[in-house]
């Protein structure tokens, strides 16, 4: 936040009290106060500050500080006031409220982030968007990626920090702390990135957080935006495809929402539709009847191409056997996995019975 706007509050708390008033920054470096004489010093560090943080002010060398957090939970500014009476902690409360009111317009007004943030989570009228963009000489109209970040298990801040050292360019490419874990990234790729490219970026994000933080995360990849209104539909789809791949695929943990098809389909299905699916394709067996052994030859045969050499090749046995019990399978349930057609109505089956089993499961 710019010093100007935290003096200009300062200045008009002055009229309010007669008692100096100021802000330090996270090192304890005065940036604004009602006492001219103060600004530039040190007067606390940034460890003390920090024990002034939450909702309750702590007193420091004959002064009453209240830590304010910034948007990723790091220590970014403290308010104080001289004294450290009940007068000095209510006026400090006063001060702090004011002063990050003043900072959340500025940043609104004149930050980038703030203006993505604003875009992605819906925080802004669609006719403002590029108002704001001119404001702040932001071009909206070039190819932006959007990640969805989740941690699993653990959760740190420093995640944010970890995925920023990847992408430096500020101005760029913006890293956003959504909530404890989870964090967006919008970076700014080339007119001819694809899906491959932004497999390889969320994979050097998922290394860095892993190999510094020790963190396991699952990334969802929504599809280029290329204008910043845009942005919002394509952070939504990098969210959609963490769920949906929660259902499909549970072993990845780099979702691209391009790839799903079929399984993002299913997922936006009413669960009674699906079972009335699972009942006509199944009409002489339900698909329950199926024991792991046998789903796990079909799924291996789809895995495979629907090609029998290679599936029993990688299912150790003979290719006579697996034929034998693919017309078994046939005969249970009505279907011939080496038809095309039929195989993909089973493919699909069993992905409709998995999306079942989740929302039984939730």
């Amino acid at each position: 936040m710019s010093s100007r706007i935290s003096q200009s509050v300062i200045v008009q708390m002055k009229e309010a009290t007669p008692r100096p008033i100021g802000v330090v920054d996270s090192a304890g470096m005065v940036v604004a106060s009602s006492d001219l004489a103060l600004i530039g010093s040190h007067i606390i560090s940034a460890e003390n500050i920090a024990a002034a943080g939450g909702e309750r002010c702590a007193v420091y060398g004959g002064r009453t500080f209240r830590a304010m957090n910034g948007p990723d939970m790091r220590l970014d500014y403290a308010v104080f006031v001289e004294g450290t009476d009940e007068t000095a902690a209510s006026l400090c409360v006063m001060a702090s409220i004011a002063v990050s009111e003043a900072k959340t317009y500025y940043d609104e007004k004149y930050d980038k982030s703030a203006l993505v943030k604003n875009i992605i989570t819906d925080n802004i009228l669609p006719g403002d968007i590029y108002v704001h963009a001119r404001e702040l000489h932001f071009t909206a109209d070039v190819p932006r990626a959007v990640f969805f970040v989740r941690q699993i298990g653990k959760a740190d801040v420093a995640v944010v920090d970890a995925i920023r050292r990847l992408f430096p360019e500020k101005q760029k490419d913006f890293v956003i702390s959504i909530s404890e874990t989870d964090v967006a990234v919008v970076k700014e790729v080339g007119p001819n990135a694809d899906a491959k490219e932004l497999s390889r970026l969320a994979l050097s994000m998922e290394q860095a957080i892993s190999d510094e933080l020790g963190i396991k995360t699952v990334i969802g990849i929504g599809t280029i935006a290329h204008h910043l209104r845009e942005l919002a539909g394509r952070y939504k789809e990098a969210q959609v495809a963490i769920d949906v791949g929660k259902v499909f695929d549970t072993d990845k943990t780099i979702i691209n929402y391009e790839n799903l098809r079929i399984a993002r389909l299913i997922y936006q299905l009413p669960t009674t539709m699906c079972e009335m699916f699972l009942s006509e394709v199944f009409k002489m067996n339900p698909i329950d009847s199926l024991d792991d052994e046998t789903l796990s030859i079909i799924n291996e045969f789809f895995d495979n191409n629907l090609n029998i050499s290679e599936t029993s090749r990688k299912l150790f046995v003979h290719r006579n056997t697996l034929v034998y019990r693919l017309g078994k399978i046939k005969k249970l349930t009505g279907l011939d996995l080496r038809e095309f057609d039929q195989a993909i109505v089973f493919k699909v089956a069993l992905m409709v019975k998995k999306y079942l089993n989740s929302q039984k499961a939730n």
